[in-house]
């Protein structure tokens, strides 16, 4: 199965690397493929294992070993002898970038929005309670803003109606993310709600920082420890374990489907207001840019990452969802612009207190 590499990984530490992925052996003419070392976030990691990719890649004379990192832990790694880093999103790989003193336009490769994923019986509560709408049995829209007034007032789910019957609710209403200081998606959730915390604009200002970092507090402290692996929170999830509202990636949805599985009890809500996880690349070799350029524009490979749940750039027809449970266009979904690295650093810091 393609989450082995998934199923592997337990927590990403921010001083070092915890999973290696082998992507690419030798080219179909028998001549031997040219080695890159790259480090990636966790959540690609069944993407460069995929036999395919494997293929794919090593067709075109490249082999891939790819060890995986929290996104924004990878500034805190020496990546000299590394020929590219691939993080989950634009602005750690701004950083990397600056750090590395890379030039040039860096190749944005595919993008997956965030999704809150839910068990049946808190989706249907929260929509009851019009926290969420539900289009299909699968399939919904959370809303962001009534969410945040209820985290705000510190609702519990049993100040909501319907909730008394299903006992696995109680407590703290909530939504699980992962640690905002190391990894990607947990840091892109903070985007999110400072956004529409800040009315609607993307936090710029130290006033603004001020303002919207209180309620950020709130969202992360009531979760107490944080992973700092996607993968590990959506593995959880799925596993009937943890909160039953949980803050993933739409692709680690779209991968799990893809592998044949269809969970009854799952059903994935589309933040009204969310934001983008821009898959950036970092070329830090000759060999490094050379994969980039493969990654961002050979058919084949982006065939397979549409396969695996991301969402090519320029390519929307490309992304091939099961409409029971995803989105084919994201429509009704506003994408917020994300604040500076310097500034989520800031608001991530602020939350964890």
């Amino acid at each position: 199965m393609r989450r082995i590499a998934g199923i592997i990984l337990a927590v990403l530490l921010i001083g070092g690397v915890v999973v290696a992925v082998v992507a690419g052996r030798s080219s179909e003419d028998g001549t031997a493929t040219k080695t890159v070392q790259a480090v990636i976030g966790s959540e690609k990691a069944e993407f460069f294992a995929d036999p395919d990719v494997v293929k794919a890649l090593a067709a075109k004379g490249y082999t891939v070993k790819a060890e995986t990192s929290g996104s924004w832990a990878m500034e805190g790694l020496d990546l000299e002898g590394y020929d590219l880093a691939l993080p989950s999103s634009q602005a750690p790989a701004v950083e990397l970038a600056a750090k590395y003193k890379v030039t040039g336009t860096l190749p944005r490769l595919f993008y997956s929005p965030l999704v809150v994923v839910a068990h049946r019986n808190a989706a249907e509560v929260l929509a009851a309670n019009k926290l969420a709408t539900l289009d299909t049995e699968h399939r919904g829209t959370f809303t962001m803003a009534a969410y945040l007034a209820a985290a705000r007032a510190d609702r519990t789910w049993q100040q909501l109606k319907g909730a008394q019957k299903y006992g696995e609710l109680t407590g703290t209403l909530y939504l699980s993310s992962t640690d905002p200081e190391t990894s990607n998606s947990g840091a892109l959730y903070l985007a999110a709600a400072s956004y529409v915390e800040n009315g609607g604009k993307v936090v710029a200002t130290d006033a603004e920082i001020g303002r919207t970092a209180p309620l950020l507090q709130k969202l992360v402290r009531v979760q107490g420890a944080q992973q700092s692996s996607s993968d590990a929170v959506f593995r959880d999830f799925v596993s009937g374990a943890g909160n039953p509202l949980v803050v993933v990636y739409e692709s680690q949805v779209a991968s799990l489907l893809a592998e044949g599985q269809q969970p009854d009890d799952l059903v994935v809500l589309y933040p009204d207001t969310t934001v983008n996880s821009d898959h950036t690349v970092v070329p830090l070799t000759e060999k490094g840019n050379a994969v980039a350029a493969l990654l961002s524009q050979d058919k084949r490979l982006r065939e397979l990452a549409a396969r695996h749940g991301f969402r090519p750039q320029g390519g929307a027809a490309e992304f091939a969802s099961d409409t029971t449970y995803l989105k084919q266009e994201l429509t009704g979904v506003h994408q917020a612009a994300v604040p500076t690295s310097e500034v989520l650093h800031e608001l991530a810091r602020r939350a964890r207190g």
